[in-house]
Order: C-alpha cells, then structure tokens, then sequence
C-alpha cells in the first residue's frame, strides 16, 4: 500500500516525491489560470474596441457585455475538454493529461498575443479571437481534475484537503501573476501604447510560463491510486458509461456545489475592475494593484480551508464559505460604490475569505465523492458543468444587471442567491472525509 492511502502522523516529514507533486499542481494551475485570466482581464479592459470596433462606437455598453460573453463562450467547451481528459485520464493516467492540457492552454493563450484587430482583418479577427477562446476552454475542462486527483491521491489520508488545497491556490496565484503584469505594463506606458500593442505582452510570456511548468510536471511520478488501480484492473473499463450509470448524482451535485464560488470568483477576476474604472470613475492602476493584493487574501484562505476540512470536514467548511458569501454579497457593493481605492480592497478582500473557504475543500470533497475507476472523469465534468452554471456568463450577467437596474446592489443578490442554491446542494453530501480512495 502506497503512502498516500496510509494514516500519516502528525510529525511525518513530506516526501521528496510529495514536495514535487505539490510543486507541480500548484505551478501547472498557476499558470494554466493565468492564461485563462490573462483573457478575462483584457476582456473588461480592451478587446471591446480592438475586436468589436463597430459595435464598441455604436454602443459601448453592448460591446462590452458581448467582450464578457466571449469569456462565457469558451466555458462552453469545457465539459468536452473534461469528457476528452477525464476519459483518457482513466485509462492512460493523470501526469500525461496534466502535461497535454498545459501545453495545449499554452499555445492557444500566446496565439491570442499575434492576432490581428478588427482594423487589420476585420470580422475574421473576432471569429479567430473565439476560436482560440474556444481552445482555452477544452484545456481548462482537462486540466483541473487531472491537478487536483494527482494532489489528492498522492496525499496522505489526514492531509487531503490540504494537498488538495494546492491546486486550487494555482486560481488565485494566477490572478495575482495576470492582474500584477496588467498593473506593471498599464503604469509603465501611456494608455495608448498599451491599447495599440501593449496588451499582447502578457499572452505572449505565457510561451516562458508554459516551459517552466512542461519541466516541472514531466518530473513528477504517476498518482499511486491510479498506478493501484491498474494493477487491480484484469480488463479495460468504459469510465465514462459507468459514470453516467452509476454518479449521475455526484456530477450533477458537484456541478451545483461549484455554481456560486465560481460566479462569485469571476466577478473578482473579470468585474471588479471593469466596474471601478469604467462605472466609477477610479484611476486604472490602484485598481489593478488594489485588485492583485486582495487576492492574496483568496490565496491565504483557500489554503486555510483544504487545512480546515481535515479538521471539521469537507462539508461543514463549505458550508460556513457559503454562508459568509451570501451574508457578505450585497453589503460589498455599497462599499464598491463610495469608488474609494480603500473600501474598494476591504470589500475585495472580506470576499476572499468566503471564496477560500468554499474553494479550498473542493479538491479532496470531489475526489473522495467518486470511485477510483471514474474518478478523473467524475470531478472533471462536474466541475466544468459547475463553471458553465456558475462563472461562465456571470460577468456579463452582472453587466447587464446594472445596465437594467442601474444599481451595483442588484449584482450582489444575485451571488447571494447562487450561494443559497450551492449551499443546498453541498448539504445534501454525506461528509466524505477519510473515506478509502480505492475503493
């Protein structure tokens, strides 16, 4: 029996092998996040009127509820992605689905950095624009599950949450590397240079980012709960049709569990900002910096969180994050609104907290939810269902609420109602924590 189904005691040193799983979860979804906010980001701050130029000087507010659609767009596909992934990922194994979905969000994130305006190719740009879109999205489906089973299943049985919690911290670290690059290149050239070429330069590093994290995965060895179920296995298996069979209700459970953290995390990375500057009036780069250092506090306390769970269980520290965010959803804008640099971080910030909680957990819950031999599957199209109910289309929501409303107030009751609904569904799981993974 490998390490990571054994009872660890509590002086146990880690592992030069855990240490690199750890390592390569975190930086693989570091980066693989920060391409996908890389995006998110420029689509509140300038592909509106870079690849939407008619509609941007027609209409303004339209084109930029149609540059938030774009990031929904690309949520679409992930449930292939995590179909395609989760399939593969349980028959030929986590690390070369981990190394292919990376290279793949890679290559489709540096491409978005070359491409040609609306003034250069015309309405082929846009439709390139969600091509490539559409390639971050298949690569994120994959991505997630095969990063999270690898820490899971690699830990030991009283530390899940917490190694599980590595994966995700990679979400709020790589919005803490794309709203920082944001911040740097915006308060280091003139706001003309970087809407003319100076918005391509985050794409483009992801090609360095993306070697560094091909390094540091092809070093790590295959999950031992997967290698032990190979060995238990006498013949092939059909994990998808046995999934379908058999976890219809864990899927479409950890889809519910995801809707509000997801919404509500999309906001923070795509809304927030947009909202101050453009709706508020608030000088760019404080908001960016303000933005980046409250994502720390995400960081800090989705690690708390995974931490939290092996002490009072994945279920009641979900519980408690969703509580937090729906108390804390309207309440936030008001403070948004004084366009006060301060408030703006403190309502930031509070929020992480709930978002933490609900979202470092989430790792170990969903692997400990699902039998071995669908397991990758099982949480990989859960969570990419979760993303389409949740984040998919939430900014754009949010945009058009204000647009409809014209109060910034009406945003948060719609977070507060996502929190009830996915505070429903996590109640309704049998606490899962310390069960056997190979079972």
């Amino acid at each position: 029996m490998t390490s990571a189904v054994s009872e660890p005691t509590s002086t146990r040193r880690m592992p030069a092998e855990e240490r690199r799983v750890l390592a390569s979860t975190l930086v693989g979804t570091s980066i693989e996040w920060y391409d996908f906010f890389i995006y998110a980001q420029a689509a509140g701050l300038v592909l509106a009127p870079l690849f939407l130029a008619p509609i941007a000087e027609s209409s303004p507010g339209l084109a930029q509820v149609l540059s938030f659609a774009t990031i929904g767009i690309s949520f679409l596909f992930r449930p292939l992605g995590a179909i395609i992934a989760g399939h593969l990922g349980d028959k030929l194994g986590r690390k070369r689905m981990l190394v292919f979905t990376l290279i793949l969000m890679g290559l489709s994130t540096s491409l978005i950095g070359v491409l040609p305006t609306y003034a250069a190719i015309g309405i082929a740009a846009p439709i390139l624009l969600i091509a490539l879109r559409i390639l971050q999205g298949f690569s994120a489906g994959g991505e997630w599950g095969g990063a999270a089973l690898m820490a899971v299943e690699h830990a030991p049985r009283g530390r899940r949450g917490l190694f599980g919690a590595f994966p995700q911290i990679g979400v709020p670290v790589g919005m803490i590397l794309a709203t920082a690059t944001l911040w740097v290149l915006t308060t280091s050239m003139s706001a003309e240079a970087f809407l003319e070429w100076g918005w391509r330069i985050p794409f483009l590093l992801s090609i360095v980012l993306i070697g560094v994290g091909y390094l540091i995965r092809r070093a790590v060895d295959e999950s031992p709960i997967f290698e032990e179920l190979q060995r238990r296995r006498k013949e092939a298996s059909a994990p998808l049709g046995i999934l379908f069979r058999k976890n219809t209700k864990q899927v479409v459970l950890t889809a519910l569990i995801f809707i509000a953290n997801n919404a509500a995390g999309y906001l923070l990375i795509a809304f927030f900002a947009t909202y101050a500057v453009t709706g508020l009036g608030m000088e760019r780069p404080p908001v960016l910096l303000a933005t980046t250092l409250a994502s720390f506090g995400w960081l800090i306390f989705t690690l708390w969180g995974g931490h939290l769970s092996d002490r009072l269980g994945r279920v009641r520290t979900f519980q408690i994050g969703y509580v937090a965010l729906a108390v804390w959803a309207v309440p936030m804008w008001f403070l948004i609104d004084t366009a006060n640099i301060f408030w703006y971080f403190v309502a930031l910030f509070v929020m992480t907290f709930a978002l933490g909680l609900s979202y470092g957990p989430q790792a170990a819950l969903y692997a400990e939810m699902f039998p071995a031999n669908v397991r990758y599957s099982g949480v990989s199209i859960g969570y990419a269902l979760g993303a389409i109910l949740g984040g998919a289309f939430a900014p754009m929501i949010a945009e058009a609420l204000l647009n409809q409303f014209q109060a910034a107030w009406t945003i948060g009751l719609y977070i507060a109602i996502a929190s009830v609904i996915s505070l429903i569904a996590v109640s309704l799981v049998k606490e899962t924590k310390g069960v056997d993974l190979l079972s």
